[in-house]
């Protein structure tokens, strides 16, 4: 199991993307609780909501929607896989060819059209992102470092609203503009 320690110690998010849904759940602390709110009598009956905590990276996610405990710990490990790439960075290195999960994503389709249903868009999302981070969120150089054009950058990086909003977020760390 993957502790705090194992932060510190520089493990790269990919890794923990990587990982199967069991061994996800593992390096987790699974809180099961009553969730408010409609479902009818048996809602608040059981403790169906789901809430994560990532030890290693300390991220915490939750699930509610279902009267379904298995429903919901599966939207939890798929909210956990988002968190994760929205949040771990890794060391990218200019001139190093590209991860083969993004190449193929590439190969498919040159626009970097990817439905967030691919099992990989966690993974393209967090290397685009370890791409911007590379380059202090500037747009244009990441775009030319990923083989896309900046207006598909940006339309890829629009079309999900939370790597929207972490791209904008990135870019006011780095006293950069919100994109519009």
């Amino acid at each position: 199991m993957t502790t705090h320690e194992d932060k510190a110690n520089g493990v790269p998010g990919r890794e923990w993307l990587k990982l199967s849904d069991d061994q996800l759940l593992a390096q987790c602390e699974i809180d099961l609780y009553r969730a408010s709110g409609p479902g009818g009598q048996k809602r608040n009956k059981t403790s169906s909501a789901v809430r994560l905590r990532h030890g290693p990276t300390g991220l915490i996610v939750t699930a509610v929607e279902s009267r379904s405990q298995h429903e919901n710990k599966a939207r939890a490990v798929k909210r956990l896989r988002q968190a994760i790439a929205l949040h771990q960075r890794n060391p990218f290195e200019p001139g190093q060819p590209a991860p083969e999960f993004y190449a193929a994503a590439l190969a498919r389709d040159p626009s970097l059209h990817v439905n967030p249903r691919h099992p990989h868009y966690c993974l393209i999302v967090q290397h685009v992102l370890d791409v911007l981070h590379h380059y202090g969120a500037a747009v244009s150089e990441s775009a030319a470092a990923l083989s896309v054009s900046t207006g598909q950058l940006i339309r890829f990086l629009k079309d999900d609203p939370d790597l929207w909003e972490r791209t904008n977020q990135m870019r006011q760390e780095f006293g950069l503009q919100r994109l519009r």
